[in-house]
């Protein structure tokens, strides 16, 4: 008896341990995590490459790091030389003196600070640094954000505002907190609804909605464990929610379909056989997940290993309580399990039967003409560019934002500098400070940096940091052209020329830049990786040769077409007043390559479902093409059912606020319907029926693989003669047949 099974069969005589513990495991694990707490990713350790070398002669040569703040003084009718614009200066600095929150006050009226007015007068730049750590500044900036809104009030004639890396954060933070507290709450009520509409039943439609949301909590304490071995990246949290709330209830939907099936057909031993064919494909396919998420382990990259350790985490607490606490659920409700009925539904959707007949009829023309549409979808792909979301990407309604944009047009580039590192024995000695006085004067005069260029040196005279402003918006081109002119032809001709001196540059354009570089050098190694082992998966599970190669070829398929629609959404602007977004011209660094990853492996589940269906109807007797139509027409209203889950979790994440998400929630949820749909409803039987006995093809020299066979144990004699159809499962003296099943 195989895994699943055996892991049923226990879970159903030992209910109260496994419901128990389960519950056990999952209320220690939160525990455990609060009290442990989550230790985030630095700067450092969110950067890669020369930036991540940057930040590490920084974190050395003992620079505080402390939030960078600005107060943007404006006016229309006024210049900085006016003594109205020098007394409204004057007024925000000595409001400012007054606050303990602040340090190192530069004022633009000091002889040093000239660059900190822009060049039409009309702007002025008062700057700050937050005391404490940058971390925890976005929870102290409150009363400094206050200050400044009541300087404001003050002088109407005048734009007084702030922005900088606390009150960004701030910002940020309630931003994304707020979202993701609504996904929190819409995502269990909407699955539940999506679940009620498929089983037609509260009892059976609250189970999955139950186990997949305390996975997600058993595995979020899990998760801020592990933190403090690999720290946590931003965005683990919102993916485990995600995945978990999708995973979860997909494999209870798959177990608990398969199991009420079983059990109207009148076998006494339902829950034995669902757990050894669709608690085997759960099994399968969760491995399949597992294998896709640890790919992401290899991209040399800590916020990619956090969000990889977060998915492997929940998906693995998903596929466990499939495969113990639900059975036990399961045979201690037996029929209660349908109890809160509102209505009888069928296993086989009309629709599908409608689009499944011309299909199988007419493969070739259903192949041919499915793949055209998903290549088609997936032209976009070929013109796909990346970048980190900034500032710039918040909602415009956000304040901060908007100063944003006001201080980017008056001191283009000052927001978002690139911050050079220098590293000497004296970064004061005229020697040095003639190579950065170089720098300064090659850089302005390339055209790539704009004033102010400010130096800021370490307490040991060892290390100097100047930051440079750069043209474009830090994100765009022009900047990743001037990122370019100042490392390869600035600091080689300054910097680079002095003896002994180690120099690297780092801030969000490198950051961007150097971040992307690294995607794309491990992309092929997480591609081998993962398309490898799930290959070899595939191999073992279905004895198969073909099988592997079309499933690998279909899901290549659905992941490009869901790159094209993606392009063609964010990086080309369409569907912006739908969606509510600002395109960036872009889509977010960290996003194709996690898409790739959750993808592979999210389809996979819907993919071994299927398959494992087919193959235990034709390992039963039936032929390929009457396995492919029965198969795929009796878990055509599970696939849908799930697909629905997943579409609608993700379609809430898709109406947050914050750009990454958003395209993170619109990426998951185009891939999600076009692989349950025209992947899997089309493409799918239309290959199947084509390739025909082919498809269980395996060389003779592969004889040797171990037979895992996914169909059910075959009962006893005796399990058979206590089988007969129940009473209320006997219509006009026959069992209930599989197109009447719900």
């Amino acid at each position: 008896m195989n895994i699943a099974a055996r892991a049923g069969r226990w879970s159903a005589a030992h209910w109260k341990t496994a419901t128990f513990g389960w519950l056990a495991i999952v209320i220690c694990a939160v525990a455990v995590g609060n009290l442990a707490g989550t230790v985030s990713l630095t700067d450092s350790e969110q950067s890669t490459g020369e930036a991540a070398r940057a930040q590490a002669m920084l974190t050395a040569a003992g620079f505080h790091d402390h939030a960078g703040e600005s107060v943007l003084v404006q006016s229309r009718s006024h210049v900085a030389t006016s003594p109205e614009f020098r007394t409204e200066i004057k007024s925000v600095v000595a409001r400012l003196k007054t606050l303990g929150q602040i340090q190192g006050l530069r004022s633009p009226l000091a002889a040093a600070n000239q660059g900190q007015i822009a060049k039409d007068g009309h702007s002025a730049l008062i700057q700050f640094d937050m005391k404490g750590s940058t971390d925890s500044s976005g929870d102290r900036v409150q009363p400094v954000l206050d200050a400044v809104g009541g300087l404001q009030r003050a002088a109407p004639q005048f734009t007084v505002a702030e922005f900088g890396d606390a009150s960004s954060h701030h910002e940020l933070n309630k931003t994304i907190n707020g979202g993701l507290s609504k996904a929190e709450r819409l995502s269990v009520p909407i699955t539940f609804l999506v679940l009620l509409l498929a089983f037609g039943a509260f009892v059976a439609a609250g189970i999955p909605v139950l186990l997949a949301f305390s996975a997600v909590l058993g595995s979020g304490g899990l998760a801020a464990l592990a933190s403090h071995f690999v720290h946590a990246a931003d965005a683990t949290s919102s993916v485990m929610l995600l995945m978990g709330m999708a995973v979860g209830v997909d494999y209870s939907l798959f177990y608990l379909k398969r199991e009420r099936e079983e059990r109207r057909l009148g076998h006494r031993d339902a829950l034995q056989r669902a757990a050894a064919t669709s608690g085997r494909a759960v099994l399968a396919s969760g491995i399949t997940v597992l294998i896709a998420m640890a790919g992401m382990l290899l991209t040399g990259s800590k916020t990619f290993d956090s969000i990889g350790i977060g998915a492997m985490l929940v998906v693995f607490m998903a596929m466990v309580g499939s495969l113990t606490v639900l059975p036990a659920l399961l045979g201690r409700l037996g029929d209660k399990v349908d109890k809160g009925r509102i209505r009888k539904g069928r296993a086989n959707s009309r629709v599908w039967d409608a689009v499944l007949r011309p299909v199988l009829r007419f493969p070739v023309p259903a192949a041919v003409a499915s793949a055209a549409v998903l290549v088609v979808l997936a032209l976009p792909t070929f013109g796909l560019h990346t970048t980190l979301v900034g500032v710039s990407d918040l909602p415009k309604s956000i304040p901060v934002v908007q100063t944003y944009d006001k201080i980017q047009q008056a001191f283009p580039g000052a927001q978002t500098p690139a911050d050079v590192v220098v590293r000497g024995r004296d970064v004061t000695s005229p020697q040095v400070q003639a190579a950065i006085a170089r720098l300064t004067r090659l850089a302005l005069a390339s055209g790539q940096a704009k004033q102010p260029i400010q130096t800021t040196v370490n307490g040991r005279h060892t290390a100097v940091r100047i930051s440079v402003p750069l043209v474009g918006n830090g994100e765009n081109a022009r900047s990743m052209a001037a990122l370019h002119t100042l490392r390869d032809r600035v600091l080689p001709a300054s910097i680079g020329r002095l003896p002994g001196v180690a120099y690297a540059v780092t801030g969000e354009t490198a950051g961007t830049h150097d971040f992307n570089s690294q995607l794309k050098h491990s992309f092929p190694l997480v591609f081998t990786f993962v398309l490898g082992l799930a290959f070899l998966l595939l191999l073992v599970t279905f004895r198969s040769l073909v099988i592997p190669l079309t499933s690998i070829a279909l899901n290549l398929l659905s992941v490009g077409a869901a790159y094209g629609v993606l392009a063609w959404i964010f990086q080309q602007g369409h569907l912006q007043g739908l969606l509510g977004y600002h395109s960036n011209g872009a889509v977010v660094t960290w996003l194709p390559l996690f898409l790739f990853a959750v993808l592979f492996g999210l389809s996979m589940d819907y993919h071994v479902f299927i398959i494992s269906r087919i193959k235990e109807l034709h390992d039963d007797g039936l032929s390929t093409s009457d396995a492919v139509s029965r198969g795929i027409r009796t878990t055509a209203s599970t696939v849908t059912a799930a697909a629905a889950v997943m579409v609608a979790v993700f379609a809430i994440f898709a109406s947050l606020p914050t750009l990454d998400i958003k395209q993170l929630g619109v990426g998951l949820a185009i891939a999600v319907l076009l692989d349950a749909t025209l992947v899997r409803g089309v493409l799918l039987p239309a290959t199947m029926k084509m390739l025909g006995e082919w498809n269980w093809y395996l060389p003779r020299w592969l004889e040797w693989l171990p037979r895992v066979g996914l169909g059910a144990d075959r009962p006893t004699p005796a399990a058979l003669e206590g089988s007969q159809p129940p009473a209320a499962n006997v219509e006009a003296g026959r069992a209930t047949p599989a197109a009447e099943l719900v």
